[in-house]
């Protein structure tokens, strides 16, 4: 009964201490935003109540969430560069939206230069994007990632996009891709 006990308090001393470490950062992602999964807290579920669809008009367009121009901005080829080995990277790109989530604007697609999805989502759920943005050029500011996306959140993507059940049902792996969390977003004119 004592080592049982005793092993408990051990456990439970452990546990406690390794709650408190904070894990390291590298210099690369220290500011990075963390990784988010799809499903809303509820301090995301009341942000995105109060989220906006409004935009600012300027010369070049609408700008959604922080104030974004095009000067510096990079286009979707030089992502691979821009990266390199690291995780994640501040970076302001430019490209065509591909794809809007078609239930509120609350993310969209750019195609990368090999081809593939990059999904845009924008930072702490505090602006959406017009759900016709597809096929218009945008400059995005802020995170690129890479990271492995689950099958429920692929799932729940298809069906923002009114992808068929039949499409859903066949998502049945976990996928690497890169994504990006947008602190704003322009809308060329």
């Amino acid at each position: 009964m004592k080592r049982t006990l005793l092993a408990l308090a051990a456990a439970a001393t452990l546990f406690t201490a390794c709650q408190q470490q904070q894990p390291a950062e590298t210099a690369a992602n220290a500011n990075a935003p963390a990784a988010e999964a799809h499903e809303h807290s509820e301090a995301e579920e009341e942000a995105e109540k109060n989220a906006s669809a409004e935009g600012k008009t300027t010369a070049a367009g609408k700008v959604y969430g922080a104030d974004v121009t095009e000067e510096g901005a990079q286009p979707m080829s030089a992502l691979p560069v821009v990266l390199g080995n690291q995780d994640s990277a501040r970076v302001k790109l430019v490209g065509e939206a591909t794809a809007v989530c078609q239930a509120k604007g609350c993310w969209m697609q750019l195609q990368t230069a090999d081809g593939k999805k990059m999904r845009v989502r924008f930072k702490d759920y505090a602006f959406f994007v017009p759900k016709d943005t597809q096929g218009k050029t945008v400059v995005v500011d802020g995170w690129a990632h890479r990271e492995e996306i689950s099958v429920a959140d692929q799932q729940h993507y298809a069906k923002d996009a009114g992808k068929s059940d039949k499409e859903v049902a066949a998502i049945t792996k976990p996928e690497q891709q890169l994504t990006f969390m947008a602190d704003g977003v322009l809308i060329k004119n």
